[in-house]
């Protein structure tokens, strides 16, 4: 049996530094670093229209999750103000899916898309195929703008070290969990 490695977000998800269970990287300046990814599911459909085959995407599900085998900690620097901070990647990259989930819908909503095959079975294999590529495409700007958005945040918050600014992104953070 295989376990499922990863966590998912969820309002009760709070990580412990047992999650973390990766070797420590002594060649860096960060005493800890989160894996932090979203993950997706969609349903698709298709019709034939005229002699064309057009698929459309329906339920798009997006998740973040945090993976333990890949993430690590300076067992040495490894305190509560660290961790806080650490779950402040993986709350960003919730607050981030929340911000763009519909928006990420919307691109995908109520059109209809050409898909490719010489035959019905082709048709609707390519149409899986590319609508997660389609998918896949804007999901990997959403991981852009959480690389962008968690430097922002290790650089105001100098790694959890300033405190004033820490608890403002806690603030934050905390009304995910209301």
């Amino acid at each position: 049996m295989v376990e499922h490695v990863s966590l998912r977000w969820s309002k009760d998800t709070l990580l412990k530094w047992s999650d973390f269970k990766a070797e420590s990287n002594p060649t860096v300046y960060e005493d800890s670093h989160s894996v932090i990814k979203f993950q997706y599911t969609w349903i698709v459909n298709s019709e034939r229209i005229n002699d064309e085959i057009l698929f459309f995407i329906e339920d798009v599900r997006l998740f973040v999750e945090f993976n333990p085998l890949l993430s690590w900690v300076r067992k040495s620097n490894a305190d509560d103000l660290l961790l806080k901070h650490e779950q402040g990647h993986f709350d960003l990259a919730e607050l981030i899916k929340q911000e763009n989930l519909s928006k990420l819908q919307d691109i995908f909503y109520g059109k209809k898309f050409p898909t490719r095959g010489s035959n019905e079975e082709q048709r609707k294999q390519f149409a899986k195929e590319d609508s997660g590529k389609l998918i896949g495409i804007e999901v990997k700007k959403l991981e852009l703008e959480l690389i962008k958005r968690s430097e922002e945040y290790d650089e105001q918050t100098n790694y959890g070290k300033n405190q004033e600014k820490q608890k403002e992104y806690n603030f934050i953070f905390d009304k995910l969990r209301t």
